[in-house]
């Protein structure tokens, strides 16, 4: 705690952003830098509330209250080493975490918590500036080697706290680059990709071996993961929610990763901007209210859409909490995003019916029914169509952001992997697969997740890959700390 009475003294503040009209005309982040002093006063609102339960909202379990002293002090080259040891990648979470740290904030009880998601970019941005954040190879190899599959938080994770062990770590990658849905999930106004590039590069002058275009079970034989002492499976749940309705295939109906990974691409010059993947004078109408459907919006703007309007089929949440949804437990509550200020009709309890031709069988509209949430005999909510809402909404572009059903399934078919109940691969509480030397982290293993949840699982993964290779682990879990950090 450095000022007693800060939380008192100082209200919070985030970073402003540059007006909509401007940042629209490109991909680039638009958040408006804070001053050190201006951030000293952010930690100085940490408030010693004797339990803090923001280590308890963050899956990594990073050290708060310490690295917010640290701010207030001045001495940021500290509080980025409490930030490292219990989070490899602050570059990420600090621009794309949610935040469920803030709210269980014991401050936001009775005020707006601490920024500590503001605090954590800044921390790793000033080390990266002063040349703190530098390549920490082992002093020593094991001898042995591990195969990461998957490129994303989870797999980085895992490798990264592998090859501090000491093991020989290649990440396999199926896409162009490495980074995976960080990469070509992520529009770049929320996180420009020369912020994975600076970070995959200290991993590589770590040690770690990266090969991209490499697609296990399909270019890369899986008999070939035998050559490797360990195996650490972090592909995601990247098999998609589909809606089955009539109309729904054919063009102008897309998945929403589709249409920003295509869009990543056009803004990293790996290919030219096509008709079928541009918003541009199109009526476009994204369904899914999530982060993924936010992104969609942004998106949609850049390119110029006529209109863009979003579906959401649950009831528009409330603006703040209730009793069935108590601090310090996430708030279900309504989310304005920097991307839904910047133009969106919002719809909520809607449920499309149908996808509406032409004769030649181009896109002109959508037919959707409002509706009712109401307790089923089981107790249990159940959708109830609304009589005579029906509605037909002109569109040419139509944007699924619905979610993931789980894993793809050619790596557990081809190795023979168990499955849970939700059609994740099965991982016991070491992360291990029914295959002794395979493992899995990541929403590969717990289903779609956070960005946060997915570091977590990678760098716990690789405590028990390290574990089962040496038989003793020297990694550390969760908020014990780390090795020398990066």
């Amino acid at each position: 705690m450095g000022k007693i009475r800060g939380f008192m003294e100082y209200d919070r503040k985030v970073e402003e952003t540059e007006a909509v009209e401007n940042r629209v005309k490109d991909y680039k982040e638009f958040t408006k830098e804070l001053s050190p002093e201006e951030l000293g006063v952010q930690g100085a609102r940490c408030m010693d509330c004797g339990i803090p339960f923001c280590h308890s909202g963050c899956p990594l379990g990073n050290l708060i209250p310490d690295f917010n002293h640290a701010v207030y002090k001045n001495d940021w080259k500290k509080a980025l080493s409490i930030l490292h040891g219990t989070n490899n990648f602050p570059e990420f979470t600090g621009r794309l975490c949610p935040a469920p740290c803030e709210s269980a904030c014991v401050l936001g009880i009775t005020d707006p918590p601490v920024a500590i998601e503001l605090i954590e970019k800044y921390i790793v941005e000033r080390g990266f500036k002063e040349g703190w954040v530098t390549p920490q190879p082992p002093t020593s190899r094991t001898g042995k080697t591990a195969a990461v599959v998957g490129s994303g938080p989870a797999g980085l994770a895992a490798a990264q706290q592998l090859n501090r062990a000491g093991h020989e770590v290649t990440v396999f990658e199926r896409d162009k680059k490495i980074g995976g849905l960080l990469r070509y999930g992520i529009p770049d106004f929320k996180m420009e990709k020369h912020v994975i590039d600076r970070r995959v590069n200290i991993m590589k002058e770590e040690g770690i071996k990266f090969e991209t275009g490499v697609h296990v079970g399909e270019n890369y034989e899986v008999e070939k993961l035998k050559e490797f002492d360990a195996v650490v499976l972090c592909g995601g749940a990247t098999k998609r929610r589909n809606l089955p309705i009539d109309g729904a295939e054919g063009e102008g109906v897309m998945q929403a990763m589709d249409f920003l990974k295509n869009n990543n691409e056009v803004v990293d010059g790996l290919k030219e901007q096509t008709e079928k993947f541009s918003a541009e004078g199109k009526n476009v109408i994204v369904i899914g209210g999530g982060d993924t459907g936010s992104d969609c919006v942004g998106t949609s703007n850049r390119h110029g859409a006529k209109s863009v309007i979003n579906f959401e089929i649950m009831p528009m949440p409330a603006e703040h909490r209730d009793r069935e949804n108590p601090w310090p437990y996430w708030p279900f509550t309504l989310k304005t995003t920097s991307s839904h200020e910047e133009g969106v009709e919002r719809n909520w309890s809607i449920n499309t019916k149908e996808f509406i031709r032409d004769k030649e069988g181009n896109l002109e509209a959508l037919k959707t029914v409002n509706i009712e949430w109401v307790k089923g005999k089981n107790g249990r909510p159940q959708l109830q169509e609304v009589e005579g809402s029906e509605k037909e909404w002109p569109c040419e572009l139509v944007l699924l952001a619905l979610g993931f059903t789980g894993p793809e399934k050619t790596l557990s078919e081809q190795l023979g992997l168990e499955l849970d109940s939700r059609t994740n691969i099965k991982g016991d509480e070491g992360y291990q697969t029914n295959i002794p030397n395979i493992f899995t982290a990541g929403d590969m293993r717990r289903g779609q997740s956070l960005i946060v949840w997915a570091i977590s699982e990678g760098r716990e993964a690789a405590y028990h890959v390290d574990k089962y290779l040496m038989g003793k682990s020297l990694l550390p879990r969760k908020g014990e700390g780390d090795l020398p950090a990066a």
